[in-house]
């Protein structure tokens, strides 16, 4: 990937929805993080509030300009992982 993948939704109603991150490298491509899911093995800065929901708002891991490009990558390399570990799988039932 030579390119990655960026763009900045300024009309957005909460943009910047982080601070800390200067509006002209803001990415917006993660509007929803695909790592929140992952809870505590993130690697984000987060915390749980009092109800037990899992609060992002002082992370800026995944609105970094050239973000897009890792995890897109880190998304796609354990995609593969795992189609060859079901791949694998398979095979091994056969035998």
């Amino acid at each position: 990937m030579s390119e990655y993948p960026f763009f900045t939704h300024r009309e957005c109603e909460w943009f910047p929805c982080h601070e800390g991150i200067d509006p002209n490298d803001f990415n917006c491509l993660f509007c929803f993080c695909p790592l929140y899911l992952l809870g505590p093995d993130c690697g984000g800065d987060f915390y749980y509030a009092e109800n037990g929901t899992k609060c992002c708002e002082h992370c800026t891991r995944m609105h970094v300009r050239d973000v897009g490009t890792t995890i897109v990558q880190k998304m796609l390399f354990e995609k593969d992982e795992k189609e060859e570990s079901a791949e694998q799988d398979s095979q091994d039932e056969l035998v």
